[in-house]
């Protein structure tokens, strides 16, 4: 049954919002237990809460700076020691920085690539090795984005990391398939997120234009139908990953864009 992720264990990053908690939501309902992750952990507790209440399976909220290689490790060995074992991550965590090239500071494109890139990294390597010492396989989803195919103005970091992110995902499954663990990247394209609306005006102030115009022809123009991709959809393609039932597909790539980077 494609989507099927009954009685697995999967630890979402960056799920008390957004798309990830949208994720952690979608497994919940198809009754995997849930491990939100995120670095407000009232939040994650609040949700890991909620979830646990309206789909009666078992989760558990940590506090996770996914930079942060101890806390890392310590997170994953507790969610081990806790339900023994751990069957999919979602690397989701991640931050956005508009600014020119020539104007974009060192610091902010360190940070950047450390949630996005270092993150993934970590989070993967963590998980790698414990499907590895339990021998239950599992699928490893990175969450990349149209900006893992090519390039927008004022994004050059996001752009590079998310690009990085694709060599990563097929590194994972080269290296993976010997232990029956797939990998494989979903690549949004603009989804109205708090992180997405924040970008309006940061995109209106930087190209000169308006928030209209960033919406109908930054983010949108490019789409066949003017729309915007939603939390729901995403974590659709996060759930077909994490449920397909053979290794089929492994070190590939989808992206949910409505049309936006049509080949």
């Amino acid at each position: 049954m494609l989507g099927n992720v009954k009685g697995k264990v999967s630890l979402i990053t960056g799920s008390a919002s957004g798309i990830g908690k949208e994720v952690a939501i979608k497994f919940a309902e198809a009754g995997s237990n849930v491990v939100i992750a995120d670095l407000n952990i009232e939040a994650a507790t609040q949700v890991a809460g909620e979830l646990k209440k309206v789909y009666n399976v078992n989760t558990l909220a940590v506090k996770m700076d996914v930079t942060n290689e101890a806390e890392v490790n310590s997170c994953v060995d507790k969610i081990v020691n806790l339900f023994g074992k751990i069957d999919v991550l979602v690397s989701n965590a991640g931050i956005q920085t508009i600014a020119s090239i020539v104007d974009f500071p060192f610091e902010q494109w360190k940070k950047l690539f450390d949630i996005h890139v270092h993150g993934a990294f970590l989070t993967s390597k963590a998980c790698m090795k414990k499907m590895i010492e339990k021998k239950n396989g599992g699928k490893i989803i990175v969450m990349g984005s149209v900006h893992s195919f090519e390039a927008s103005l004022n994004k050059a970091a996001y752009i590079t990391a998310k690009h990085g992110l694709l060599g990563l995902v097929r590194s994972i499954a080269k290296e993976g398939a010997a232990h029956n663990i797939c990998s494989n990247l979903i690549g949004p394209g603009f989804v109205k997120t708090p992180l997405v609306e924040k970008q309006i005006p940061e995109q209106a102030k930087a190209l000169g234009i308006s928030e209209e115009e960033v919406v109908k022809k930054i983010m949108l123009g490019e789409t066949v139908d003017g729309q915007f991709t939603t939390t729901d959809d995403i974590a659709d393609v996060a759930l077909f990953f994490a449920g397909f039932e053979s290794n089929a597909l492994t070190g590939q790539s989808l992206i949910a864009s409505h049309g936006w980077h049509i080949q």
